[in-house]
């Protein structure tokens, strides 16, 4: 009896030993990479997705995942070599492109800026604005674009008629309104629903604008592109297969939503869902000329480099392209 329970005892030390073995063996095969997220937004939460459901692994791909306050810390992080792809405004890489930096969009999951003009209680049209202040996260952000395209919008011209001022995350934004440090801010999604809980009002909803802009989307460095296209592959299939989960399966996309918006408010996680999810991200994040070029046209106003340059040479379509000719994309949706 003794000699036999000794050997169900040894037997299963062994299975153990090889079930911790074969979790090694996965976690050792696994391309370990680091990716950043520049706003906590539900219109940034692919890679959430895909590391949430595993999808990453499935591509071979060990990703973790870092948040930062703003794009321009995503891309100098970028530029540095910190990380190899960054979730990011089509803007503030190219304005690092035009300024010199090798970086290319591979991926654009939002066409549209998809953001709001808000304002405060009182502000009942859009001349109030003259003379006030719009509060931006950081300089050289979508926000900022944003920022300027609502002031022109209304034929007030930014930095003369309105001033433009960086605040910082949106909760501080949603703070300097509150204060009366600024009159209006620009905001996404659940930034937005958060400010108009406190008796603001949206005096912009800018899709309506109907500019194609390089919004949300995927950026990387010109040797990761040229050196490594398989990563690029991978990295991006596994998003575009996390994209197509949340579509199919809103329960999931909650989840992960609720878990990196760190809120359990019901409303804001559904508007964020429907809205940035559901209706604006794209099934296939194809980049295009015309959003890259609406991209350079704001730049150039700011940066006269940016005038006339060629808006092909700021994207690199060919990844998502090739997973759309192989029917890739189409078989998610079956």
């Amino acid at each position: 009896m003794i000699k036999k329970r000794l050997l169900i005892a040894l037997c299963m030390v062994g299975c153990l030993s090889l079930s911790a073995s074969a979790r090694a063996g996965e976690a050792s095969s696994l391309r370990k990479i680091r990716a950043v997220i520049t706003s906590i937004s539900g219109s940034m939460v692919a890679p959430w997705a895909a590391h949430e459901s595993g999808i990453f692994k499935k591509y071979g791909l060990q990703v973790e995942v870092i948040a930062t306050p703003s794009g321009v810390q995503g891309t100098n992080a970028l530029i540095a070599g910190e990380v190899a792809f960054v979730q990011i405004a089509g803007g503030t890489t190219t304005g690092a492109a035009v300024g010199g930096a090798d970086l290319k969009i591979v991926a654009t999951m939002v066409g549209t800026l998809l953001l709001n003009l808000v304002v405060r209680p009182g502000i009942e049209k859009a001349e109030q604005l003259r003379g006030k202040s719009i509060g931006i996260s950081r300089y050289g952000t979508s926000l900022h674009t944003g920022a300027r395209l609502a002031a022109k919008h209304f034929g007030l011209e930014p930095g003369k008629d309105v001033h433009i001022v960086e605040i910082g995350a949106g909760d501080w934004i949603v703070g300097a309104l509150q204060g009366n440090r600024v009159q209006g801010g620009v905001f996404g999604y659940p930034a937005t629903s958060r400010a108009v809980k406190f008796g603001n009002r949206v005096l912009l909803h800018m899709p309506t604008l109907n500019i194609p802009y390089a919004s949300t989307g995927v950026s990387t460095r010109d040797e990761i592109i040229r050196d490594d296209p398989d990563l690029v592959r991978r990295y991006l299939s596994a998003q575009i297969e996390a994209i197509a989960l949340m579509k199919r399966d809103r329960t999931f996309a909650l989840k992960v939503l609720s878990k990196h918006l760190r809120t359990n408010d019901m409303d804001l996680l559904t508007e964020s869902y429907d809205i940035q999810i559901a209706k604006y991200m794209m099934k296939v994040p194809l980049p295009t000329a015309d959003a890259v070029r609406s991209v350079l046209d704001e730049l150039a106003e700011r940066n006269p480099k940016a005038k006339d340059l060629d808006p092909n040479k700021f994207f690199d379509d060919r990844f998502v392209r090739q997973l759309q000719a192989g029917d890739f994309i189409e078989s998610l949706y079956r």
